[in-house]
């Protein structure tokens, strides 16, 4: 892995300190990450599923449980109801009931969803060109 001069520098800079002063930066970093836009959104979007079914949604528009789970070959139907669960309490994706037997559910993304795509799309683009 090739470092910048910058950061060859603070690496060089961080070896230098005593163990407490290294300990009292590191805490600071944590504690300037915790309370940043970054550290939400990962909140919001952590896990092993939750960003492909936010992108599964916006490619589709309109999702039924189960075409889901066909897309997403590889999570099972608990984990996979478990994380549209968390996803619409977080407010990125709408479910709607139809009252009906069998029972049908489909589910979309919010307005506060959408502004998520275009991240999701970038990292995409990043994983073709890496």
């Amino acid at each position: 892995m090739d470092f910048t001069i910058e950061q060859k520098k603070f690496y060089e800079s961080f070896q230098n300190m005593s163990k407490k002063e290294q300990e009292k930066m590191l805490c600071d970093a944590r504690e300037c990450v915790k309370n940043t836009g970054f550290n939400y959104t990962l909140s919001l979007i952590s896990g092993k599923y939750k960003m492909t079914i936010l992108y599964t949604i916006a490619q589709f528009g309109v999702i039924r449980t189960n075409e889901m789970q066909r897309y997403i070959e590889d999570i099972s139907f608990k984990t996979l109801s478990a994380n549209l669960k968390e996803l619409e309490q977080d407010g990125l994706i709408i479910r709607k009931e139809y009252p009906q037997i069998p029972p049908k559910v489909e589910y979309s993304l919010t307005e506060k969803g959408k502004t998520l795509i275009p991240i999701l799309n970038a990292m995409c683009a990043w994983g073709y060109t890496n």
